[in-house]
């Protein structure tokens, strides 16, 4: 194959991994893009709010792991194996950039090798890019689990955002998925020094890191996995969470029609509404509430399942409330609340007309709001 040719199939095979800011709207579809339509172009919401396209793509599909979830382990059957040189990639980024505006690039990469030989091409494509065409954009590398340190910081140094893939959240689950990868050594330790070595107050201040959880693919609860996103915010500085739901290797696509999946791509859509919660609306982990079977409800968005527990809270003034509390109400989101604040600064609020909502948000919130 050309390395055209082998672009189209490493960027194909990349869409596994979503822990590249893609989405940055409660709407599930906009996390679960798969294959955008023969392009190996990728929409991304960056750190800084803004918007654009990266080209997005592995160095190699080739993998020396044996991640069970993964089409792409070195036991699997997902197709031909190719790589692509750190010269093909900046040479194929550039040529894509004359024709079409790109703000960055996405790269992946599998195991080949060691972990450090993986990171080696990463980090010599980023080299290329920063020392040698002067390319100051945005970079996202992946980190590959067991990396060195020395590697990631080389990583660090070069990238606008770096990410690795947490999984499932805990040993136990981990172990069995992967018989390749130490969870505590491979995942917790490159995580450690990630969160040490980037953000406020270091030298790296300005990079950000991400990662991803594979749903269902173990028996993990999403209180556990709630639970360590937590921990992941609140002590490892973590910049964005991402959620994959599981899909059967030999599939490679959501089946709609099919229960279990279902229920996987549900869940999905309730962690990353979760999720919006910690990083949006100023909940912590600790009070988004699961069922008794450590799952969260289904049929209802963790905002209204914690309003509907706590009926003391409610019903909040619309015309005094602070903006947290306003956050608190279902329906009303961080436009809306800011909008409120600017509307009451000028007059106070009389009636739901005058409250910037569509109806089905409106009626949503009536119930846990008043004017005065």
């Amino acid at each position: 194959m050309d390395a055209l040719e082998r672009l189209k199939l490493l960027s194909t095979d990349s869409r596994y991994d979503l822990s590249c800011a893609c989405g940055e709207s409660e709407n599930p579809k906009d996390h679960r893009r798969r294959k955008l339509d023969g392009s190996w172009l990728y929409p991304v919401s960056l750190p800084n709010g803004g918007h654009g396209t990266v080209l997005k793509t592995l160095v190699s599909n080739a993998c020396t792991s044996d991640c069970a979830y993964c089409p792409l382990r070195h036991n699997g059957s997902s197709g031909p194996r190719c790589s692509l040189e750190p010269e093909e990639i900046v040479r194929l980024f550039y040529d894509q950039k004359r024709r079409t505006p790109l703000m960055g690039l996405f790269l992946s990469s599998g195991i080949t090798g060691t972990a450090d030989q993986g990171m080696q091409r990463l980090v010599d494509t980023a080299t290329l890019l920063r020392k040698k065409h002067g390319y100051r954009g945005y970079i996202h590398l992946k980190i590959l689990p067991g990396a060195s340190e020395a590697a990631i910081e080389e990583a660090i140094r070069l990238s606008t955002t770096v990410s690795i893939n947490i999984e499932v959240p805990g040993a136990r689950h981990f172990k069995s998925l992967s018989s390749y990868k130490r969870y505590e050594e491979d995942i917790l330790r490159p995580i450690r020094y990630i969160a040490a070595h980037t953000g406020k107050g270091t030298e790296h201040r300005r990079v950000k890191w991400t990662t991803q959880f594979i749903v269902g693919a173990a028996t993990e609860t999403d209180a556990e996995i709630i639970r360590t996103m937590g921990a992941l915010y609140d002590r490892m500085h973590l910049h964005r969470l991402f959620f994959s739901a599981y899909q059967p290797p030999e599939t490679g696509v959501f089946r709609l029609d099919d229960g279990t999946q279902n229920i996987r791509a549900d869940r999905e859509h309730r962690l990353y509404q979760s999720d919006w919660l910690v990083r949006k609306y100023g909940f912590s982990a600790q009070e988004l509430l699961c069922n008794p079977d450590g799952f969260l409800d289904r049929t209802r968005d963790p905002k209204r399942v914690w309003a509907d527990a706590h009926p003391e809270y409610y019903p909040v003034r619309l015309n005094t409330a602070p903006r947290e509390a306003l956050l608190r109400v279902p329906g009303i989101g961080p436009v809306a609340a800011n909008a409120i604040l600017k509307l009451r600064a000028i007059h106070p609020l009389r009636d739901w007309s005058e409250v910037p909502l569509v109806p089905a948000l409106a009626a949503r919130a009536h119930r846990f709001a008043v004017f005065s």
